[in-house]
């Protein structure tokens, strides 16, 4: 019998073969989110294949074979239910791989939206999120490097808005959120193979929570965030996620054992209260609500935050205006600049720094055909003086039938496929379509 249970044991702990089929084509999932009583319909809605901002990495150029995968919020043909599906862009053909579904994730809710890693020896790793705990969420290993075909089932588990980084000869950092009691703590773990995991460490848990953008640099991770509040600016009808605000930062350099602020000075961690050295921005004194959109590094490796930024949760010109803002270290100091204005708080876009010096924003900055809900039309932003000033080089997508939203920059990302993202009616279901920008050849978005 300890025979028959040991053999049982080590069933569960290695990894199951899944059981993955071919899409017929590229199909993103429509989702909304808090209905309202005005035209604009929903807190947020539209096409959301590429949402959402807390998820991060969805692409990943690989230049041993020329490739960049990428995953996405997939449906299927009815457009009832979820599907976590993965591909790639062959660089050497210019063409796009029949999708692999990886599973139904058995609900409509953009928030279980998969997300994308790739180890040393090329091994694709995809990771299910669930929205909270009422669903499970996955990890699932390809069979053969830098191949979406066969799959392997590792984990399952529960985490939310998923974050995973594998540093070279060290292993995976992922960062996750784990809710308590409704709220939404920033957790870490590591594996050394992506299937063997640590136990989660808390790093923040102030008042009901957060929402962050995380970005490998070199054998350093950092991670901005904004804070949950119990009270927004002490009125207790304000409180949690619709009032995210402040602005934080932190960083490690050894897997999560050690966090630090910008300054290097070592952090208590978890974070567990407002006024914390890992502040950089009080957003809550001036009334202001803070939306993360990406996270990169500058030459010196010096951190650079995207967000926008609003006044209410709630959709329509009350909120605005929305302000791309960029807050940049310098060494000494925080710089803030203004990258340009929007209609939404949920207009997502990617920061990208190239090696000239040039910063570039590619987002949905433009009045899209459904104004005030998420999305727009996508522009091209560039700075050439470290993000002092900013001008709109041009506009990516025009006259479009549906918004466009939610523009993801893959790691290491080529020209030939610089961003991407989808569309959807911002008001009611509709097809979601996904689109990709080749840094190449301007004023081109092509339909997937």
């Amino acid at each position: 019998m300890k025979h028959i249970l040991l053999f049982l044991a080590l069933l569960v702990s290695l990894p199951a073969l899944a059981a993955p089929w071919k899409d017929s084509g590229y199909r993103g999932i429509w989702y909304y989110n808090q209905p309202v009583d005005t035209e604009y319909k929903y807190k947020y809605s539209g096409g959301m294949a590429t949402y959402c901002a807390n998820h991060i990495p969805h692409a990943v150029y690989a230049p041993a074979v020329h490739k960049t995968f990428f995953v996405y919020g997939g449906t299927d043909p009815g457009r009832r239910t979820l599907w976590e599906t993965v591909s790639y862009y062959d660089h050497e053909t210019g063409t796009l791989a029949v999708p692999t579904v990886l599973m139904d994730k058995e609900t409509s809710d953009a928030h279980d939206n998969p997300v994308l890693s790739i180890d040393g020896d090329g091994r694709l790793f995809v990771f299910c999120s669930s929205h909270g705990t009422g669903r499970p969420s996955y990890i699932f290993r390809s069979r053969t490097p830098y191949d979406i075909e066969e799959w392997d089932e590792v984990l399952k588990t529960n985490f939310s808005y998923p974050q995973p980084w594998y540093i070279e000869g060290q292993g995976f950092l992922f960062l996750q959120t784990l809710y308590k009691q409704g709220r939404r703590f920033l957790f870490s773990q590591t594996s050394a193979d992506g299937i063997h995991w640590s136990t989660p460490e808390a790093y923040a848990q102030i008042e009901e929570g957060h929402y962050q953008v995380s970005r490998a640099h070199g054998r350093r991770v950092g991670t901005f965030f904004n804070y949950h509040p119990t009270a927004f600016q002490g009125d207790r009808r304000k409180k949690g996620l619709n009032w995210r605000t402040n602005l934080y930062y932190m960083e490690t350099s050894d897997l999560g054992r050690t966090w630090r602020n910008v300054k290097g000075e070592v952090l208590d961690a978890p974070l567990t209260e407002v006024d914390n050295p890992a502040l950089v921005r009080d957003y809550e004194k001036d009334g202001t609500l803070m939306y993360t959109c990406d996270l990169n590094y500058d030459a010196e490796g010096r951190p650079i935050l995207l967000y926008v930024t609003g006044r209410t949760w709630e959709p329509g010109p009350a909120g605005g205006p929305h302000e791309w803002t960029v807050a940049h270290w310098t060494g000494n100091a925080w710089e803030f600049s203004v990258v340009t204005t929007s209609d939404n708080n949920y207009d997502f876009g990617s920061l990208y720094v190239e090696r000239d010096g040039t910063w570039r924003v590619i987002g949905p900055t433009g009045e899209g055909p459904q104004r005030y809900n998420p999305g727009g039309e996508i522009a091209m932003w560039s700075s050439r003086d470290g993000g002092r000033s900013w001008r709109k080089v041009r506009d990516v997508t025009q006259g479009s039938e549906f918004n466009h939203g939610f523009v993801r920059r893959p790691i290491d990302a080529h020209p030939d496929y610089y961003a991407y993202w989808a569309d959807g009616d911002g008001r009611a279901p509709s097809e979601c379509r996904l689109y990709f920008e080749s840094e190449g050849r301007p004023g081109v978005a092509h339909a997937v």
